[in-house]
């Protein structure tokens, strides 16, 4: 099979939503690896935090491993690369990144997407205005003492620097979205060459 996973890995706020919506628009079935946790604690009744969503995260890699959410989506990640191309929204972890890559070697693509601290907290706080409705909580805010505490969370805990270190493709989002949107469109096209 030909198919590619193309899988986003970035912290909160960078712009990995922004990449997801583009390749999902060329026909890219959609899996957000962080799903599971946001549809178990939806089913808990409890709220979506940081405080109510770590626990969840950190049960699952306990029984899993560090693999966890690669594992748990790949019944997913399976069945829409029958169909044709995926992408993964929200790559964690190292041992994730190993794992997609046995199983899927070369037609594993990783694009991760840069944003420096204090542009990505600003776009979290300003993300409470801008998307009122959201049910799949794909546009989420933070205050930056959220974000912060998430971020050192996953760079300390899940080993997210290693797979942004070894993507095939880079994204700095400093600026607009128009030259957001100008550098996905280069990087979807060399990944169709």
């Amino acid at each position: 099979m030909n198919n590619k996973l193309v899988c986003i890995v970035g912290l909160t706020g960078s712009g990995k939503s922004e990449v997801a919506d583009f390749f999902v628009n060329q026909g890219y079935t959609y899996v957000r690896f962080g799903q599971i946790t946001l549809d178990e604690v939806r089913a808990k009744g409890l709220e979506p935090t940081e405080e109510n969503e770590r626990p969840i995260r950190e049960k699952n890699r306990k029984e899993h491993g560090p693999a966890a959410y690669a594992i748990l989506n790949m019944p997913k990640f399976e069945a829409g690369l029958v169909k044709g191309n995926v992408i993964g929204d929200g790559l964690y972890s190292w041992s994730e990144y190993k794992y997609l890559k046995d199983k899927f070697g070369e037609n594993l693509i990783i694009i991760a997407v840069y944003s420096s601290p204090e542009t990505r907290y600003a776009r979290l706080a300003d993300r409470r205005s801008r998307y009122v409705e959201d049910d799949k909580m794909k546009y989420r805010s933070f205050s930056p003492e959220e974000a912060k505490s998430r971020d050192y969370a996953e760079i300390e805990h899940i080993e997210k620097a290693g797979p942004i270190a070894m993507a095939d493709y880079t994204i700095l989002n400093e600026g607009s979205l128009v030259e957001l949107k100008s550098q996905i469109k280069d990087i979807y096209q060399r990944i169709n060459e």
